[in-house]
């Protein structure tokens, strides 16, 4: 159990304070995991394109083994980038996640993003030669990746799946497109609230819809 309070995530109990891994570099994720974790943290914040998981499965792979503690006693989300929206490569992603933290689960997986670039060009970030970011050619629709995502909870490859960077209409998109075909509805919904950009309506709109 964690030490910190927790909030509903879906199925499981989100722990309100957690551990981002945005910006650390790879020679300080691994470290910084160790020392949070001894700490007391209990929820990592992860993503493919903060390009350090594999340092961050490392150091979870280290504690495990350890006894520092368990896997069940944690709560590890990530984030699907932006080249893995086609329904074929968001299990691509996904497995290429769970590879690099040396997990078979996660308790969250979000749509980082709602945006398709370009997939299978070597880069995470396809651009242009004026550095205009290449999108999709397929345009594949927020509601296939998200039917691909609903895949992943019953393949047993995440618990809970939700939505990062969107904004009430895309949400709603979501929303509506669970509720037609009798899926899964998002979780959670990650985005900056803070003084300088509360997102308050949005806020609201998520807590009247259970989010």
């Amino acid at each position: 159990m964690s030490p910190l309070p927790t909030v509903n995530c879906g199925v499981s109990n989100m722990p309100v304070v957690g551990l981002g891994t945005f910006k650390s570099g790879v020679d300080e994720a691994g470290a910084a995991v160790k020392e949070a974790i001894r700490c007391g943290y209990r929820h990592l914040d992860c993503a493919m394109i903060y390009g350090n998981e594999k340092e961050v499965g490392v150091a979870l792979a280290k504690l495990f083994k350890e006894g520092a503690v368990k896997r069940e006693e944690l709560f590890i989300n990530s984030k699907l980038w932006n080249t893995y929206h086609r329904k074929e490569e968001v299990v691509v992603g996904c497995h290429k996640t769970l590879s690099d933290l040396q997990l078979d689960y996660l308790d969250l997986y979000l749509i980082h993003w709602p945006v398709a670039t370009q997939p299978n060009m070597g880069t995470l970030n396809p651009e242009d030669e004026n550095n205009v970011p290449i999108l999709d050619s397929a345009s594949p629709s927020l509601t296939e990746t998200w039917e691909a995502m609903e895949q992943l909870v019953r393949d047993g490859k995440c618990r809970n799946i939700g939505l990062s960077n969107f904004n009430k209409k895309q949400v709603e998109e979501i929303l509506e497109f669970s509720s037609r075909t009798g899926g899964i509805k998002p979780a959670c919904l990650q985005v900056e609230s803070h003084p300088y950009l509360p997102n308050l309506e949005l806020a609201k709109f998520c807590q009247k819809n259970d989010i």
